[in-house]
């Protein structure tokens, strides 16, 4: 009977145990199985160059794929256009394939109206969440009367979609993931811009680099329970290095081997903050910023080998080391609004620092 009862006891236990299988097995394909991506083109070999310009507390990153396709990530701040379209003139670029605005901030779109109506526009890629500021109406009139055919190429972005830039260079979306997030379900200070930042990864043979706008903790969680292909070589940090980006499992599951920060010198909001820097710094990641270094570049031909350069150089230490918020009532919202910013920094003399991974 004792044999009996022990038999019985481990049927019992061999029950459970297979019961937390077959639960940790649901859970894993419910909210952490990756999603298939999508089938990569082959790549060309030839020459791809990504230049985060120089442009203050914002981003525009501007892209030039093998055969000439081009796009740009935003647009930074209003008065940013000329500077833009100065940088396309010298990577010999005309005209813009795919204009993609992360969201409605001024820091983000402030230049876009200007570039639109400057050069050739075929589409544009934006959230949709809107922000009432006349900076984002100048947005919305310039697709309107420069972008043809607005109603098919002012895109609302979704993941699965994909933009072909020729050459075997593909850019994918991956957020904003609906339901989109509201108010009540942000973080003190936080908005729904920002945590509803379109965020898109390129791929081009060996080489990847994500590029997430202003997304916060909050984003990068839900991406992860998605599945969505976070892995990169490069990432574009969240929110100009803010600490409520860059989460540590974020790093952690994405294995970025360098991080390019797009931030103002003279910025109040402290980005980069010391918190993010830091967790960059834990996970291994080499950072490069704009604030210090100017012009960032970074060349590939599909291969595991990329090069990133930069306009001017920094001591390491200085790269991770964050800025201090000034304590005004500007800098609690942690972004930037209509007119709210200061001049650019003026520029140091050049050298060029070069990179190779």
């Amino acid at each position: 009977m004792a044999q009996s009862r022990n038999v019985r006891g481990c049927g019992c236990v061999a029950v459970l145990l297979a019961l937390v299988v077959v639960g940790g097995l649901w859970a894993y394909f419910k909210f952490y199985k990756p999603v298939p991506g999508p089938k990569l083109p082959t790549p060309s070999g030839e020459e791809l160059s990504i230049h985060v310009l120089d442009v203050g507390q914002g981003d525009a990153i501007l892209i030039v794929a093998p055969g000439g396709k081009t796009a740009l990530v935003d647009a930074s701040v209003p008065g940013s256009g000329k500077k833009i379209l100065a940088a396309m003139a010298r990577a010999g670029v005309d005209h813009l394939d795919l204009l993609v605005t992360t969201h409605a901030h001024a820091d983000h779109i402030g230049g876009a109206d200007e570039v639109i109506k400057g050069t050739k526009v075929y589409k544009v890629l934006d959230s949709k969440v809107p922000n009432t500021t006349k900076n984002y109406e100048d947005f919305l009139d310039a697709i309107e009367g420069r972008v043809e055919n607005p109603q098919e190429n002012f895109i609302t972005a979704a993941p699965g979609q994909t933009f072909d830039l020729g050459g075997g260079v593909l850019i994918s979306v991956l957020a904003p993931i609906q339901p989109l997030f509201t108010k009540d379900q942000l973080r003190s200070g936080g908005n729904e811009p920002n945590a509803n930042s379109v965020v898109t990864r390129l791929d081009y043979g060996e080489f990847s680099i994500l590029l997430t706008g202003d997304a916060e903790a909050q984003t990068e969680e839900r991406m992860m329970e998605q599945g969505a292909r976070l892995a990169a070589k490069v990432l574009k940090v969240g929110h100009h290095g803010s600490k409520y980006a860059s989460s540590e499992e974020f790093l952690r599951q994405a294995k970025f081997k360098d991080a390019v920060i797009s931030c103002g010198a003279d910025n109040r909001y402290g980005h980069p903050s010391q918190e993010a820097l830091d967790r960059l710094k834990a996970a291994g990641v080499k950072v490069y910023r704009t604030d210090l270094q100017g012009e960032i570049t970074i060349k590939t031909r599909a291969t595991e080998d990329y090069q990133i350069t930069t306009e001017r150089q920094a001591a390491a230490d200085e790269l991770y080391a964050g800025r201090k918020a000034q304590k005004d009532d500007s800098a609690k919202s942690g972004f930037i609004q209509y007119g709210d910013f200061g001049p650019a920094p003026k520029a140091s003399p050049k050298s060029k620092a070069t990179n190779s991974r």
